[in-house]
């Protein structure tokens, strides 16, 4: 009979700011995680990930490799980052240039259930929940949808 390979989750290789409180289980590694952060349950947090301070990642989320965050931004329930963008047609098994960044502004929200293609996203907005981000965002706002567009204000 086979063997699996066994691969253990935990918090390994972190450097942690002051003051961060992270709920276990979650597999975090490798990264970066600023001043009074809070990283909720069941959670990864890739290699090379930048957190700034004051930012609350939420239960169930994913942030692959080669994401930034910015400071005091707010990542839902279920928010996935995806650095792969399937662009030979399938997936890049692996190979890193293939793969893309994204770059979140101060104070974003990102509402529950988004996912988030390598992008860049400009300070001071929101996405809303269950939304899909598939392309930059470069002024602030609202965004909302699939794929996520500026929602107009009323006056």
């Amino acid at each position: 009979m086979n063997q699996p390979e066994l691969y253990q989750a935990g918090i390994r290789d972190v450097e942690f700011g002051a003051r961060v409180k992270l709920v276990e289980p979650c597999n975090v590694y490798g990264c970066k995680i600023g001043d009074d952060c809070f990283v909720g349950p069941f959670t990864e947090i890739q290699k090379g990930v930048r957190i700034g301070a004051r930012t609350r990642v939420q239960s169930h989320a994913f942030i692959c490799e080669l994401v930034t965050i910015g400071e005091d931004c707010f990542v839902g329930h279920g928010v996935m980052f995806i650095n792969d963008t399937f662009s030979t047609g399938g997936p890049a098994r692996g190979r890193r240039e293939l793969w893309r960044e994204t770059v979140i502004g101060n104070r974003v929200s990102i509402g529950s259930n988004a996912t988030i293609m390598p992008v860049r996203i400009a300070d001071d907005v929101v996405i809303g929940a269950g939304s899909v981000v598939t392309g930059d965002i470069v002024a602030a706002g609202t965004y909302a949808g699939n794929p996520a567009r500026r929602l107009v204000q009323s006056k």
